[in-house]
């Protein structure tokens, strides 16, 4: 364990999120999606685990470590429910919430439709399972920057 950080992130998602850059994403994701085989399409080549998270407990310790893209208006989104895009279920208001939370203001996580949303996370950083049950626990996030000490 180490003094500071979130002990529900492990070594290996630590090191993928110290490892990315601006502008790349990673992708958050229930049981249910296909993780293991898209997760051999990104970036780091492997599935990444935080199984015994909900969706929004898995969320809200990857942003106390991660800035969200502020240049973007794609910072982050969410798998939108097939036929009824503007519908947002409880898991998704959650880890809604976290964002909000995290970013000090309220920020809607944009919805993407299910395949493009596939095809998005072939394309991230790295592919992150949680242990969530719930239908529609997936998500994207964009890493941002650091500023500066004044």
């Amino acid at each position: 364990m180490l003094k500071g950080i979130d002990n529900r992130l492990n070594a290996e998602v630590l090191g993928c999120l110290r490892a990315m850059g601006h502008g790349d994403t990673i992708v958050v994701v229930d049981t249910n999606f296909p993780a293991e085989s898209v997760a051999r399409a990104t970036v780091t080549g492997k599935l990444l685990r935080m199984e015994n998270l909900t969706a929004a407990e898995a969320v809200n310790a990857i942003l106390s470590v991660l800035p969200l893209d502020t240049f973007v208006d794609d910072f982050a989104g969410r798998m939108q429910v097939v036929g009824q895009p503007d519908e947002v279920p409880p898991v998704q208001a959650e880890v809604q919430a976290e964002v909000d939370r995290a970013e000090g203001r309220a920020r809607p996580l944009p919805g993407i439709e299910r395949f493009a949303f596939y095809d998005l996370a072939r394309n991230a950083f790295a592919v992150i399972q949680t242990g969530e049950r719930r239908f529609y626990g997936c998500f994207m996030l964009r890493k941002g920057v650091i500023p500066p000490e004044a």
